[in-house]
């Protein structure tokens, strides 16, 4: 691609819209408003994989896998520059579950201990908080919201004592247009030094991260949704911190080396993480993607994103029947509302609906026009 959101000077430019949706084949052939489910991924994406399986099929999976490590290698670097990290501290593994599952269930929990979460939090994640109350005895607290919808960060730091031992929350949650405000959890936890969780899974792709900013000792993502990645394919970012003091929840011949018959020794890099067998062609273009939303720029696809959802708010707002449920005083690309005549009473009534920078106004326009003529034929 022909570097779509960089001016000559080097300052980010516009993007170039066109571009883009003439290297993603979806554009043309339906307007996709599920980027929160997954992405269309653009044309490099798809080629890097179809290339990478067809030298496979003809080299041989770990013939090739020797000749190529350059190219699964070249996606830490990619990853590590989109969260602000060090390649040493990135892990490449099946999903956004497993990476957070990875963190989470490393960290050393004991009776007592107390879970600070939102109440935006993503069900399998506080499935997992369950799951180690009942094992060993934890306390799960949720951080109450303000009136406005966002998460109440004098509330929190109200709720912090020294049995907290980990803060763990969604940064963007799955059906909401709600953006958390990351890093100013992430300044409580560095001064109360409890460990602190990030489910990025929304966020990465849409939103500038800046692990360092954020402050958090684990952020876990996918490539799926709107860093318009391959199905199958996750990262999970581990600070200096937590390599030293937080070892996985179980290890492989990828995340140790066996020293002797009585004694084994973990990676010292975040590849600790990570299990032996993998698809090293969704992995090559996993990195592909990250390198395409660098080309672009992160910030570009936020401000886009943003005006975009906030076009379709306003446009639905307009519609007679429809009622728009985003809260916060921060909304992303994800756009929630319910219809006139379904009940509003669970998560199932509502509907959503995610832009990214390859939609258009029109675009959002003609799924505006299509909800309120369903709504209403006659008229």
């Amino acid at each position: 691609m022909s570097n779509p959101g960089t001016s000559v000077a080097g300052e980010r430019a516009p993007i170039d819209l066109a571009a883009v949706r003439a290297e993603t084949p979806g554009c043309q052939a339906f307007i996709h408003f599920n980027n929160a489910g997954a992405s269309l991924p653009p044309r490099p994406v798809t080629d890097a994989i179809l290339q990478y399986t067809a030298r496979e099929a003809l080299a041989g999976g770990y013939e090739l896998a020797e000749t190529a490590a350059a190219d699964i290698e070249s996606t830490y670097d990619a990853i590590a520059e989109l969260l602000g990290a060090q390649r040493h501290q990135i892990a490449l593994v099946e999903n956004a579950t497993r990476a957070w599952d990875m963190a989470f269930y490393g960290i050393p929990l004991a009776e007592g201990d107390r879970i600070l979460t939102c109440r935006s939090e993503y069900a399998s994640n506080y499935l997992a908080y369950l799951h180690a109350r009942r094992r060993c005895g934890v306390r799960i607290d949720v951080i109450p919201d303000t009136q406005a919808g966002d998460l109440d960060i004098e509330a929190a730091a109200r709720m912090m004592d020294r049995d907290v031992k980990l803060i763990s929350i969604t940064h963007v949650p799955t059906s909401s247009g709600l953006v958390n405000p990351a890093r100013a959890l992430g300044q409580l936890a560095r001064k109360a030094g409890c460990y602190y969780l990030l489910d990025a899974c929304q966020s990465a792709g849409q939103i500038p991260l800046d692990v360092q900013e954020i402050g958090c000792d684990f952020l876990s993502s996918t490539g799926r949704k709107f860093l318009r990645g391959p199905r199958g394919t996750g990262f999970l970012y581990a600070s200096d911190r937590a390599l030293a003091e937080i070892e996985p929840p179980f290890v492989d011949g990828r995340a140790a080396t066996w020293i002797s018959t009585d004694t084994f020794e973990l990676r010292d890099d975040a590849r600790r993480y990570e299990n032996w067998e993998f698809n090293h062609a969704t992995r090559v273009g996993l990195g592909v993607a990250a390198r395409y939303a660098a080309t672009i720029g992160v910030g570009a696809i936020w401000t886009r994103v943003q005006a975009l959802a906030r076009r379709l708010r306003e446009r639905l707002s307009d519609c007679p029947g429809i009622t728009v449920r985003d809260r916060g005083s921060t909304r992303c690309a994800i756009v929630t509302f319910t219809c006139e005549g379904h009940s509003a009473g669970s998560l199932s009534d509502v509907v959503r609906a995610s832009v990214h920078y390859y939609n258009t106004e029109e675009e959002v326009d003609c799924v505006a026009e299509a909800l309120e003529k369903s709504l209403h034929p006659m008229q």
